[in-house]
């Protein structure tokens, strides 16, 4: 198989940058890995965004998604000949009809409701952001405070119907494709028991799960995150 490229997605409350880390792990190993935009505006519109970016590097491509990336990335692969493998680092793998919202609640132990904020636009729908506040604590409790600070001031702002809009392809690509996981025990967005029936579901081919580590793994722990992204490359190569 020709060399494969890493492709990033990043989630709500998040931006490319928090792949930091996981690039330059990747790199170190020389291993080509970019980090592409996400609108967060809609499953369908931006798993679009994402399959151009696919298509864009012109050769196979190992989707890796966080967070809600997990849902554009899941619907992104659908018919895309390019993708070869899919990982999922504190990341929603729905199935048909799912939400990121549905798959969030579905286990008790969530406390991101309580921290975000709405900003209306004006179309009846709302962008919304985590207190700036209280994100360290909610999002990245593992993360350095100057760190998580500079994060709860440059994160991207998800659009509610995004988080609720239902996951359109009917086969969704984890159950077309081989997957892996990795998530922390301590996630307040995701509880991790949701993260352990959607990995189980998937048939996923190893699961990592990182003692203490919170939502933002793959900031806290680019090392491991980026140690199963190279398990997963081998394995495909």
């Amino acid at each position: 198989m020709t060399e494969l490229t890493v492709v990033l997605v990043h989630g709500a409350f998040a931006e490319s940058a928090s792949w930091n880390g996981v690039i330059a792990a990747l790199q170190n190993k020389g291993v080509t890995a970019i980090a592409t935009p996400n609108p967060l505006r809609g499953v369908t519109t931006d798993a679009d965004n994402v399959r151009r970016a696919v298509e864009a590097v012109g050769g196979p491509v190992l989707l890796v998604g966080h967070s809600y990336g997990g849902a554009v990335t899941t619907e992104a692969a659908v018919g895309s000949d390019a993708v070869k493998g899919l990982v999922y680092v504190s990341a929603f793998a729905p199935d048909h009809g799912e939400t990121s919202l549905g798959l969030t609640d579905k286990f008790p132990g969530s406390t991101l409701g309580e921290t975000v904020r709405p900003i209306p636009l004006g179309d009846g729908t709302n962008d919304l952001i985590v207190d700036r506040e209280l994100f360290p604590n909610q999002f990245c409790g593992d993360v350095a405070l100057a760190d998580a600070k500079i994060a709860a001031s440059t994160q991207r702002a998800v659009r509610d119907f995004a988080l609720a809009e239902p996951q359109p392809a009917e086969t969704p690509a984890w159950k077309t494709r081989p997957s892996w996981f990795v998530f922390g025990s301590a996630d307040k967005n995701i509880p991790a028991a949701g993260l352990r029936f959607m990995a189980e579901r998937a048939g996923s081919l190893k699961t990592v799960e990182i003692e203490g580590a919170s939502h933002s793994s793959m900031v806290s722990n680019p090392g491991v995150v980026a140690g199963l992204i190279l398990e997963a490359i081998a394995h495909l190569s």
